[in-house]
């Protein structure tokens, strides 16, 4: 069963960042604070749960939570500034829309920047602990996967709607085909190789 919080009789925030690995499209992160009490034995890791599974939570999680929020940073973002950096500004970002203040963060991961003057914990495997993560964990990814539905509606020879711009064998091979589009991270290894990335734009 997952603990209901890390930091006792403070207004935590859990934080969890979805599409780090991919290649394509952003990084999305969100942010939840929930009621102190909060007991849901359906809420884990994202990647633990079907995808029905994680759409039926999200509905869950935005009725019962205090406050949540998802933040994104873009493909061109990401390709400025790197994705580790760019998943921890996605937190930030999420933290700042968060309509209710927390006093403390919880994050998945083992890295993450000061946010404001509040203290943080980085928690390894955290989605699989906490109920703030899990569920900032499946906002992030539900959200994000809906971004990329979207995405292989501009773009459907990379199947986006399948890969979600992970690094699966066909989408590498939809990027040497067709090259790649506006929303692959161009700092990335996108053939997987070590050929030299020459495309012509």
């Amino acid at each position: 069963m997952l603990l209901p919080f890390y930091h006792k009789d403070v207004i935590e925030a859990g934080c969890d960042e979805a599409g780090r690995g991919c290649l394509a499209g952003p990084v999305y992160a969100a942010a939840v604070i929930l009621p102190p009490d909060y007991r849901n034995d359906m809420l884990n890791d994202s990647k633990q749960l079907s995808e029905k599974r994680r759409y039926q939570l999200r509905e869950v999680i935005e009725r019962d939570a205090l406050a949540w929020a998802v933040g994104v940073v873009d493909n061109q973002e990401i390709d400025r500034i790197n994705i580790l950096r760019s998943s921890i500004l996605a937190m930030h970002r999420a933290l700042d829309a968060l309509s209710l203040r927390p006093q403390a963060v919880i994050v998945d991961g083992n890295r993450f920047s000061p946010y404001r003057d509040l203290p943080y914990t980085t928690i390894v495997k955290g989605d699989g602990k906490y109920l703030s993560i899990a569920a900032a964990s499946i906002l992030a990814k539900t959200y994000r996967d809906d971004c990329m539905k979207a995405l292989h509606q501009e773009y459907p020879c990379y199947r986006w709607d399948c890969n979600k711009g992970y690094p699966a064998p066909a989408h590498r091979q939809a990027i040497r085909e067709h090259g790649p589009s506006p929303y692959h991270r161009m700092t990335f290894n996108l053939l997987g190789d070590d050929a030299q990335l020459q495309f012509d734009f």
